[in-house]
């Protein structure tokens, strides 16, 4: 994936509500047959999804990113899950005793091997 294109997909996964087609290329100061290039890309790689909007009765598109599944390996460490997975307490992560403990225990194991 170009730069550009890596750029144009940060920009949309940091808009869960979604971006604005219209918007994006303001956005990324490219001009708009560019931006349209970008999405494209983004669209048949399977990164992102395009839904038709109009806003001030002009035709635009809705650009979401998709949901991809999570690979295993982002959360796991040897065989142990990251116990932030589900995990609903509202915590400082350097701070976090479940983080600490986790960490911790993967240290021995580590050790012990």
């Amino acid at each position: 994936m170009t730069q550009s294109a890596e750029d144009a997909l940060k920009v949309i996964q940091s808009h869960p509500e979604g971006v604005l087609q219209s918007e994006l290329w303001k956005i990324l100061e490219v001009d708009s047959r560019k931006c349209s290039r970008l999405v494209k890309k983004l669209l048949d790689d399977g990164l992102v999804e395009r839904v038709e909007f109009r806003k001030e009765g002009i035709k635009t598109y809705l650009l979401r990113a998709t949901r991809r599944p999570v690979d295993p390996l982002l959360i796991l460490a040897g065989e142990e899950l990251v116990p932030c997975i589900g995990c609903d307490m509202e915590c400082n992560v350097i701070e976090c005793p479940r983080l600490l403990d986790w960490m911790y225990q993967l240290a021995i194991c580590e050790v012990e091997e």
